[in-house]
């Protein structure tokens, strides 16, 4: 801290000394980002609330984890991030608008209720949240709490956050969040690393040098919440092994891999990677290369992200039964765990409209949980013992099963609902799934009868 401290006094002075000597503007830029990002720096602490016990976070297994994208930010909510993923950065309307589900803020308090330009049927005011909100998040695990959802994996990018102290410090803020959240509510957590708009070099350079000041500042595995698996904290990875023209390379995520298992300080984890659907036999979505095996054979938990492979229950069912059982078994072979995804549907008009490209609202249907339901039966079945859910709250490609309204606003931008269905339905729903892990329910391709409250 003394250190940090000196380097803001350091860089504070450097500035004043530039409006006087007219310093290249370009360097003052960035001697101003840094002593920006010292201050970040310096607010990274460790948890220190309450804990309330409740769900067992010695192990992934019977676990039912939601991904958490915690991204969204509010024009007024104090991130300096205006309406990052909702709209185009301080655009956010009818015109320009990301996301293709509007949230339910309706047992929101009014400080968690951020006005918008668009308008309901009746005229009044749409509203929205943001994840920088302490009390926000908070409400998320009430909720995850009260249907009997585990817990999250929280995602953290690093795209931007490096090259902006805004970005960066979301991110913490949000951790920070999520740590309350989930030691307040009784569910656990976990890191999940998006490795999505890194270009080469970066992982070394943005996300080990991140995973240091998350233990070295925020001790985060101390966290009596944090997700364990094999008796050690588990850090998840997404985004190695895709076919999409990513810059950095297999080499790095080995490295990376390798960091997070043996590092004398900051290894010891049990590692989880976000692989491609087409990973065991390398083709559809999977890069071709063998290494790519390597990498997997060397972390402890394979899950492959399978949103959008398919779009009906009976193609899901399909699927499932002839590539997750052999997913399942290379896995058992080399004594790795085996973590399946499911989503509840998709849809991302909007945010396609953004680059001027055209989809369909609605793009694979939910219909009414059915989807979601067939997907975790047939993974059920295959022999799976836990789920990863996309996601909990991703507004943008339409996969959010928290609460959405059935009355989003009108105008230029569409928007899904939940086809009149409680706007707690799909929370529920995923509670359900821990019970169908756990056999308290039958293997049935029926969803279960929901009592009324």
């Amino acid at each position: 801290m003394h250190k940090n401290i000196s380097k803001l006094h350091y860089l504070k002075k450097y500035l004043a000394d530039s409006l006087l000597f007219r310093k290249p503007y370009s360097l003052c830029v960035r001697v101003y980002n840094r002593l920006h990002l010292l201050r970040v720096l310096a607010k990274m602490k460790p948890y220190s609330g309450v804990y309330n016990p409740c769900v067992d976070s010695s192990t992934l297994n019977e676990k039912v984890m939601c991904g958490y994208q915690g991204w969204f930010s509010a024009k007024g909510d104090g991130s300096g991030r205006d309406w990052s993923h909702y709209g185009q950065d301080q655009y956010f309307s009818p015109s320009c608008c990301k996301i293709d589900l509007w949230p339910d803020v309706s047992d929101m308090s009014y400080d968690e209720k951020y006005s918008t330009q668009f308008k309901h049927k009746d005229g009044k005011t749409a509203y929205v949240f943001s994840s920088y909100n302490s009390n926000t998040v908070l409400r998320h695990f009430q909720w995850m709490q009260k249907h009997g959802i585990d817990g999250i994996f929280l995602q953290r990018f690093l795209n931007n956050a490096n090259r902006s102290y805004v970005a960066y410090n979301h991110n913490n803020v949000v951790t920070a969040n999520v740590q309350a959240g989930a030691n307040r509510y009784g569910r656990t957590w976990a890191i999940m690393y998006d490795l999505t708009g890194l270009e080469a070099g970066d992982i070394e350079k943005f996300v080990i040098k991140d995973w240091k000041q998350l233990i070295d500042r925020m001790k985060v595995t101390q966290d009596k919440s944090y997700l364990h698996h094999q008796g050690k904290p588990v850090v998840a990875v997404w985004g190695i092994g895709f076919n999409d023209g990513r810059k950095y390379t297999l080499a790095e995520c080995e490295k990376l891999v390798n960091f997070l298992k043996t590092d004398k300080k900051y290894g010891g984890n049990t590692v989880m990677l976000s692989v491609p659907t087409g990973w065991r036999n390398l083709n559809r979505d999977s890069v071709k290369d063998k290494m790519l095996h390597q990498i997997i054979s060397q972390a402890d938990i394979v899950s492959p992200w399978t949103v959008g492979r398919y779009n009906s229950p009976q193609m899901a069912k399909e699927e499932i039964e002839s590539i997750g059982s052999a997913d399942i078994e290379w896995t058992k072979q080399r004594q790795l765990t085996y973590l399946p995804v499911v989503f509840p549907g998709f849809s991302w008009q909007n945010l396609q409209k953004t680059p001027h490209q055209d989809a369909k609202l609605n793009q694979i249907p939910r219909l009414k949980g059915a989807f979601l339901w067939s997907q975790s039966v047939a993974f059920k079945q295959a022999g799976a013992r836990m789920l990863f859910v996309a996601m909990f709250d991703e507004l943008n490609e339409g996969t959010a099963i928290f609460k959405c309204t059935n009355n989003p606003p009108i105008g230029n931008s569409r928007f899904l609902t939940y086809a009149g269905l409680p706007s707690d339905h799909y929370l529920w729903l995923v509670g359900r799934l821990g019970e169908l892990l756990r056999n308290k329910i039958p293997e049935s391709m029926t969803i279960p009868i929901r009592n009324k409250p």
